[in-house]
C-alpha cells in the first residue's frame, strides 16, 4: 500500500472516531488490501503523525487503550470555554478513595475504610464504577469473598497514561492538602509494593492469595489501571472535537 495513503487513511479513521484505536485496529482497517500493511508500517505512520501534530493545537497521544487526537494542554483552557457543562468537581472523600484504589491496587473496601480509618461511602464506589473508573476484578479468599477493586482501563485513557508505572510519584502529585496529608503520607511509604514488580515467588503468592480474577488483573495491568493526578478536579483536557 502506498505509505502516503496509508498515512491519510490512519490520520482520518483516528479524526473520525472519539475512542482510542490501538494498533491492531488499524492494521485491521486494511485486511482487505492485496498487499495490507503490517504493524511495523502502521506504527511507523503513528510515529510520523506524532511529528506533524508536535506543535499543533491537536496533538496524537498514545494512551492504554490506544492513540487519539485531542487538544493540546496548551490551548485546553480557551477551548473549555466552547462548552456549556460545568467541569465536574469531586468530593475529598471520593478523591481519598480514588487515590487509594489507584495506588494500592486491587484491595478491599474494607482495607479502604482501614487506611482512611472511615467507612466508605456507597455512592462513592458507585460514582467510580458509573464512571467507568474502577471495577471488580475478584474477590479475597477470605471469609466473606469481599470484592477487589481496581482501576480501569477507560480510568487510564481519561488521565492520559499508557500503563500503572506512569502513575507520578505520591512526592510529586499537588495540592495535597485538598485531601488529607496524613493518609499521602501513609500511601507514599507503601506505594512502591503496589506499582513495583515483585520477586516471581512473591507475584505468584499474591495472585494466588487473591482469588478468581486476579490474575486477569495483574495481566491488564501492564497494559492499563491507574491514574495520573489524582487530586485533579476539573477536567483539563477536552478531547479533539470531530
Amino acid at each position: 500500500m502506498n505509505p502516503a495513503l496509508l498515512k491519510r487513511a490512519v490520520e482520518a479513521a483516528l479524526m473520525a472516531l472519539p475512542d482510542p484505536l490501538s494498533v491492531k485496529q488499524l492494521v485491521a482497517l486494511f485486511d482487505k488490501e492485496p498487499e495490507p500493511p503490517g504493524r511495523d508500517a502502521v506504527c511507523a505512520v503513528l510515529q510520523e503523525l506524532q511529528q506533524d501534530y508536535a506543535e499543533r493545537g491537536v496533538i496524537l497521544a498514545e494512551v492504554a487503550s490506544g492513540f487519539r487526537f485531542q487538544v493540546h494542554s496548551d490551548c485546553a483552557a480557551w477551548v473549555n470555554t466552547l462548552f456549556d457543562a460545568r467541569p465536574q468537581r469531586y468530593s475529598r472523600a471520593l478523591l481519598e478513595t480514588l487515590a487509594i484504589i489507584a495506588y494500592k491496587q486491587p484491595l478491599t473496601r474494607g482495607e479502604i475504610e482501614a487506611i482512611r480509618g472511615v467507612s466508605v461511602n456507597t455512592n462513592i464506589i458507585r460514582t467510580l464504577q458509573e464512571r467507568e473508573w474502577i471495577k471488580v476484578v475478584g474477590y479475597r479468599d477470605v471469609p466473606g469473598k469481599p470484592e477487589l477493586l481496581a482501576t480501569t482501563r477507560q480510568f487510564l485513557d481519561y488521565f492520559n497514561l499508557k500503563k500503572l508505572a506512569d502513575l507520578p510519584p505520591l512526592a510529586e502529585i499537588k495540592d495535597f492538602d485538598k485531601i488529607n496529608p496524613d493518609l499521602f503520607a501513609a500511601l507514599e511509604r507503601e506505594a512502591s509494593q503496589a506499582i513495583t514488580a515483585q520477586p516471581p515467588a512473591e507475584a505468584s503468592a499474591a495472585a494466588n492469595s487473591a482469588g478468581p480474577g486476579q490474575e486477569a488483573w495483574a495481566a491488564e495491568a501492564e497494559q492499563a489501571p491507574a491514574a495520573e493526578d489524582v487530586v485533579v478536579v476539573e477536567d483539563n483536557v477536552v478531547p479533539f472535537s470531530h
